[in-house]
């Protein structure tokens, strides 16, 4: 009986809760190399193996017509859970001549020099392997793959060729994958979400639908799913797309569009490919016209869905008018316990200007939220910021 006592101090010792902690580390601030104004477009994932990769947008301009400037994809990896983290590397590269997409050109400004890399995505496999889709002129898309957690790519090959079939429903010109992290589902299945647009609205990226690709040979080949979120009166452009598996195995897609609700579209599919729900807006969560990031908490026995973006509109009014209160600030993440069916909590990660995000967890249950935010560097557009900053903190500190 002598021991009891010290069994249970021991027992309380191991089963306590683990302190808040909340730091922050800017990977790409403007000004730190000169042929980058501007780093936009934040992805995050960690590897089977526990390796943290860190990507971005660079582009040389940081105003005018910058989604079709010259971009570069950086890389930045991670192996001690975000704490330190290698060089940027350029991990995009096409051989052979480039040329831009004509809708482009019919925008001023557009140098037809520049070559633009854009909307990275990458998927953390369950074995090791690490897939990266990137588009070229908004018209191309590659795949590569890496074998090494990051620190090497295969060379790219192209997988336009999977778009075709979308023709027949929406005769696109412009296209981008994600961006951010996209998934793996339980069955081995790759799922990308896209966006489509004819090119003929504004900056050439509108009117816009949301569709998926997806890979059931590991990246091999991709195949066209449906069209999930076309654009109605009610759905206005959807676009920027993340997508998550719930846990009875359909897949979500969390839709960024222009729609005057001022509230994300959730649909949601069987399969990650067909069969898709009639779209509906959260109420939780509000749009600010911004991309977001999602991505799933399994750790000491919670099964949790967290959500990253702008939280902000007007308040008072739970709306937002046409060209007011529409400001990209106040990231915060959110957390659904029930699918995400309801959000009771939100947490401010960033108070003030504040903008594009991702999200991920590692195996330790360190979460991390890599995301756009205002920096000391004057002229930097207010839609993207003047750094990039990986938030680390923990459950507790979300929760507190």
């Amino acid at each position: 009986m002598k021991h009891i006592p010290i069994l249970i101090l021991a027992l309380c010792g191991f089963i306590q809760a683990a302190e808040p902690f909340m730091e922050k580390q800017d990977l790409f601030i403007v000004g730190e190399d000169p042929a980058y104004a501007l780093y936009h477009i934040p992805g995050v994932v960690v590897t089977a193996k526990g390796t943290v990769l860190a990507w971005c947008e660079a582009r040389k301009r940081a105003a005018g017509v910058s989604d079709w400037d010259d971009i570069r994809i950086l890389l930045r990896r991670s192996t001690d859970e975000g704490k330190t983290w290698s060089t940027p590397k350029s991990i995009a590269n096409v051989e052979g001549p480039k040329v831009k997409n004509p809708f482009a050109l019919k925008m001023k400004n557009v140098d037809p020099n520049d070559v633009t890399y854009n909307n990275p995505v990458l998927i953390a496999d369950k074995d090791g392997t690490v897939h990266m889709l990137f588009c070229l002129e908004y018209e191309r898309v590659f795949y590569q793959r890496s074998d090494d957690d990051g620190l090497t790519f295969s060379q790219p090959t192209e997988i336009t060729i999977a778009f075709k079939d979308f023709k027949k429903d929406y005769d696109w010109k412009v296209l981008a994958t994600g961006p951010n992290h996209s998934i793996q589902l339980k069955t081995g299945r790759l799922v990308v979400p896209v966006w489509l647009s004819t090119g003929e609205g504004g900056n050439a990226h509108r009117p816009s639908v949301t569709a998926t690709i997806y890979s059931d040979d590991q990246g091999k080949t991709w195949k066209a799913g449906d069209i999930a979120v076309p654009c109605t009166d009610d759905w206005i452009n959807p676009n920027e797309t993340v997508a998550i598996e719930l846990n009875d195995g359909r897949v979500m897609l969390n839709v960024r569009s222009e729609s005057k609700a001022h509230r994300r579209l959730i649909v949601t599919s069987p399969n990650g490919a067909t069969g898709w729900s009639t779209p509906r807006f959260d109420e939780a969560l509000l749009e600010p016209i911004c991309m977001g990031g999602i991505v799933r908490y399994n750790h000491e026995g919670k099964s949790l869905i967290l959500f990253s973006n702008p939280h902000n509109l007007d308040k008072a009014k739970g709306k937002a008018e046409p060209g007011k209160n529409r400001d990209r600030k106040n990231v915060s993440v959110k957390i659904s316990r029930d699918e995400a069916k309801t959000w009771p909590v939100n947490k401010l990660i960033e108070d003030g200007p504040s903008m594009y995000s991702d999200i991920a967890v590692t195996p330790k249950g360190t979460i991390l939220c890599f995301y756009g935010r205002s920096g000391d560097s004057q002229g930097v557009a207010a839609f993207a910021g003047g750094r990039l900053t990986v938030a680390r903190f923990n459950l507790e500190w979300l929760e507190q």
